[in-house]
């Protein structure tokens, strides 16, 4: 039966027609911003993980650049333990040979006298933008490394590590004088008996090695410290890749895919247009019954 108030076919035509023109502008819509999920309209439950996932890896590419200045930080004071390391090595090598009889002592404190010095500026000089780990007494410094999810819990993660006191160290091979006896080596503190003079070296070249001892561990510890964080950044540059992939697998549109079906909509929006056309045309034909 046809009639000139419904047309059917038109109707159907233009649904079509609706639908066609729905998923090209979807499609269109995924070509230009590359997303296949761009809100919680399209998928609610990957929009909602995919948004998580991204603010972790913001948070961890934020955390990973705060350890950078950190690692700084670190590396130039541990070239300042370094350094003092070194110049404790010339001290107790410049002590050593101040023990024989013969040796002008008042030269060799002068040797040690310009270490000093020099100990003295590498320590004031280890520091990175104002962050000062060596000069003065030691301290727990907490450095944040990441954050960890367990459910619904939300936590940061972290390392502890211990300045060194490289003032105490230089201060202790300052305090060395080779001129001077030991008041308990020289009961009478004459200062003229070899024999007094002998125990108050051996004393002096104990106690510098002892610094030594404490600078090779100084420098040491900071090294084991740096190469800490550098490992937690390398691992976190992974990570927030393997974040951002994950992300990328679970919102970003497949554009070979969305290229194909593109063209395929456009060919079905053209033959949906054209049904359309031949379907209004039809009541026309009713006219003919009347001629």
């Amino acid at each position: 039966m046809s009639s000139i108030l419904t047309n059917n076919s038109a109707m159907t035509a233009l649904a079509t027609l609706k639908e066609v023109n729905r998923g090209l502008n979807e499609t269109q819509s995924r070509v230009s911003t590359g997303l296949q999920v761009s809100s919680g309209k399209d998928n609610a439950a990957y929009f909602a993980i995919s948004e998580t996932m991204k603010g972790d890896s913001g948070m961890f590419k934020a955390i990973n650049e705060g350890m950078t200045a950190t690692k700084n930080s670190v590396a130039t004071a541990r070239l300042g333990a370094e350094t003092v390391s070194d110049l404790a090595q010339e001290m107790v090598e410049r002590i050593a040979f101040a023990q024989s009889n013969g040796i002008n002592k008042a030269d060799v404190q002068n040797e040690l006298d310009a270490l000093v010095t020099n100990m003295q500026s590498a320590i004031d000089q280890a520091t990175f933008n104002g962050d000062d780990l060596v000069g003065e007494a030691s301290s727990t410094v907490t450095v944040v490394t990441g954050i960890s999810r367990a459910g619904v819990s939300f936590s940061t993660t972290s390392i502890t590590f211990d300045t060194v006191d490289l003032q105490g160290i230089h201060d202790a091979l300052a305090a060395i004088d080779l001129n001077a006896v030991d008041v308990a080596d020289d009961p009478l503190t004459t200062g003229t008996d070899e024999t007094f003079k002998a125990p108050t070296m051996e004393k002096n070249l104990a106690a510098a090695e002892a610094q030594l001892s404490a600078a090779i561990t100084a420098s040491t510890s900071l090294g084991i410290t740096e190469n800490t964080l550098d490992g937690q950044m390398q691992f976190l540059d992974s990570l927030t890749d393997t974040l951002d992939s994950g992300v990328s697998s679970m919102v970003d549109a497949d554009m070979e895919e969305e290229a194909a079906r593109l063209q395929a909509y456009q060919v079905q929006q053209q033959l949906a247009t054209q049904s359309l056309s031949i379907a209004n045309q039809a009541p026309q034909n009713i006219l003919s019954l009347f001629r």
